[in-house]
C-alpha cells in the first residue's frame, strides 16, 4: 500500500470514529430531551454521514412529528426515505417540503441522497411543476 493509500485509508478510519463519537454525543442529548430539535438533526445527518439509513430515517420521521409544518425537516424526511429505498414515500414528502415553502428546485434536482428518485415519475413531474 503506498503512502496517500494508507492517509486517506486512516483519514476514513478517523472520520468514521468521528461521527460514531458524534452519534453517541448526539443520541445521549436526545435521550436527555427526546424533543430537542437541533440534536435530533444532527443526530440524522451522522447517522446518514455513516450510512445507518433506517437509524436516519427514524429520528426524521420524529423531528416531523414535532414540526410538521417546516419544510426542511420534511426535504430531510424525503432524502432519508430516498435512501431507504421508499421511492413513493419520498415523492410525496418532497411535494409536501415545497406545499410548504421549500423552494432550492436546483439542490433538489442534484442532492445525491435523492438518487434513487432521478428516474421516478413524480419526482420527475414535481421538478417540471417547480420550473
Amino acid at each position: 500500500m503506498d503512502g496517500l493509500a494508507l492517509t486517506n485509508s486512516c483519514a476514513t478510519k478517523l472520520d468514521q470514529i468521528g461521527s460514531e463519537f458524534l452519534a453517541s454525543i448526539y443520541s445521549e442529548a436526545v435521550r436527555r430531551r427526546p424533543d430537542n430539535i437541533d440534536a435530533l438533526s444532527e443526530l440524522g445527518h451522522v447517522y446518514t454521514r455513516l450510512g445507518r439509513y433506517e437509524d436516519g430515517l427514524k429520528v426524521d420521521l420524529r423531528i416531523v412529528d414535532i414540526a410538521p409544518e417546516d419544510p426542511t425537516a420534511r426535504y430531510n424526511l424525503a432524502c432519508s426515505q430516498a435512501l431507504c429505498g421508499r421511492t413513493t414515500a419520498a415523492v410525496d414528502s418532497l411535494r409536501t417540503a415545497v406545499v410548504l415553502g421549500y423552494d432550492d428546485i436546483e439542490f433538489m434536482s442534484e442532492d445525491e441522497d435523492l438518487k434513487a428518485l432521478r428516474d421516478h415519475p413524480g419526482f420527475l413531474a414535481l421538478l417540471d411543476e417547480l420550473r
